[in-house]
């Protein structure tokens, strides 16, 4: 038998985040573009700036129908065609809207990028949102909010909205639109949000993956260069005055056998020199198996299967006017509710006295540091992170920049960001679970007043 020798590795390479180029079609709209060699699924990424505080009052979630219905025929195209073309392409199209807007995304094999943008372009520059096909949507949202309710995790993210934020503010309520407002929304609704909103001098697009032998100038100025429309005022952003005073949200569950945990309150956005630090404390945290979380709560106590600590950016803002949402969530079983939240809340103390290990610290700078090649392996992942910055208002250079920070962070610091982020007297909490049982044990923890609510 011939053995073949073993590879040997190679020389490490530096690496770091790709640099787009940055460029302005004659319409207004931005282009950012990366080329990578190799990657023959193009990924483009569109960011319309129509955010969700700009849905007319009683009408919330009318920009996640008008997201759903771009790709439900155009003025070329019906719904069933344009479905069929994009198949022809071998492209996929997913739409959604949030908080800073609303977000298309598009992949498809090189060979026929440009095929595929005309379909996007037509989709951005004359859909046709024919009532019916509305209507349908608007029946399959509402057929999805029962779900959504009945979903632990999301029942419990909706009453922290709710809770932290204050009720005439577009944050407080369900980012897709509540039965109530969603049944109101018609094909006429829609029109006017799109006509109000979507505008190429408004917009941006994200063009990553092996460009070779296509001619991205020419196919952007015949397809989205096209796309013509007055630029409409960008709307203002008004940042919601949220209240976490520390108390207790608990949402009735008869009889259930799990309480969901969802604990947070609010904080800076990514343009704030702390969130480097902040991300590295967050992740010791509670970012992964081996993070203090879920050593005492998982592996010591056994009371879950998992606990995790996160910041999500929610609106972010140049002028430094934007907020994130700082939390932990879980879930635990329901006769241990108020012990574990004990336990959880006495972590957060622990840290704030006694600060992170040296151990820790470099264990997340290893990992969050060293993952970062394998994470934008593919063009979908540059992208996404492309228009992400664009998005927050953040330079094309930041996510290069975060690993060098992050690398340069130490344990002090880390330690006094995660500590400022989890103060145990500012924090929300909500619990999705039989208030019959956990109510009591919950009061006598004293982490603020306890509420119950009707889930």
């Amino acid at each position: 038998m011939q053995l073949h020798p073993r590879p040997t590795a190679g020389e490490p390479r530096p690496w770091a985040f790709p640099a787009p180029e940055r460029a302005t079609l004659p319409n207004g709209l931005t282009v950012l573009r990366s080329h990578r060699p190799g990657q023959q699924v193009v990924a483009v990424e569109l960011n319309l700036t129509a955010p969700l505080a700009a849905e007319p009052t009683g009408l919330e979630g009318v920009a996640t129908i008008m997201a759903r219905a771009l790709s439900e025929g155009t003025d070329r195209h019906t719904a069933e065609e344009f479905a069929a073309e994009l198949e022809r392409c071998g492209a996929t199209l997913d739409t959604h809207a949030d908080h800073p807007g609303v977000r298309v995304s598009l992949e498809v094999p090189a060979s026929r990028f440009d095929r595929a943008l005309r379909l996007l372009a037509d989709a951005l520059r004359a859909p046709a949102f024919p009532e019916h096909e509305i209507e349908r949507l608007v029946r399959n949202r509402l057929d999805e909010i029962p779900h959504e309710l009945g979903n632990p995790s999301r029942r419990a993210a909706m009453a922290l909205y709710d809770t932290l934020f204050p009720a005439d503010s577009r944050m407080s309520k369900p980012r897709q639109g509540t039965a109530a407002s969603v049944e109101r929304i018609d094909a006429k609704a829609v029109r006017a949000f799109y006509e109000a909103h979507v505008r190429p001098a408004s917009t941006a697009v994200v063009v990553v993956g092996d460009l070779t032998g296509i001619d991205v100038d020419a196919v952007l100025k015949d397809t989205l260069g096209a796309w013509t429309g007055q630029p409409s005022a960008v709307p203002a952003w008004e940042p919601p005055v949220p209240d976490d005073t520390g108390r207790v949200v608990i949402v009735n569950r008869p009889g259930s056998v799990q309480t969901q945990l969802l604990i947070a309150r609010t904080g800076p956005d990514r343009h704030d020199p702390v969130w480097a630090a902040q991300r590295l404390g967050v992740y010791c945290l509670g970012g992964t198996i081996t993070s203090r979380l879920d050593r005492v709560l998982r592996e010591e106590k056994g009371y879950t299967y998992g606990i995790r600590a996160f910041a999500q950016v929610l609106r972010s803002r140049a002028d430094g006017t934007g907020l994130s949402l700082l939390g932990i969530r879980g879930s635990v079983a329901t006769d241990v509710t108020g012990p574990a939240l004990a336990d959880l809340f006495q972590v957060l103390r622990t840290l704030a006295a006694e600060g992170l290990t040296d151990e820790e610290r470099d264990a997340a700078v290893q990992f969050l540091v060293g993952v970062a090649p394998l994470s934008f392996e593919t063009a979908a992942a540059v992208a996404g992170t492309l228009a992400d910055q664009v998005e927050e208002e953040l330079p094309d250079d930041y996510q290069a920049r975060l690993y060098v920070r992050l690398a340069e962070t130490g344990t002090v610091e880390a330690s006094t960001a995660v500590s400022r982020a989890f103060p145990t007297e500012r924090l929300v909490t909500v619990l999705v679970g039989d208030a019959e049982q956990i109510a009591e044990p919950v009061r006598a923890l004293g982490i603020g007043e306890v509420t119950v609510i009707d889930g």
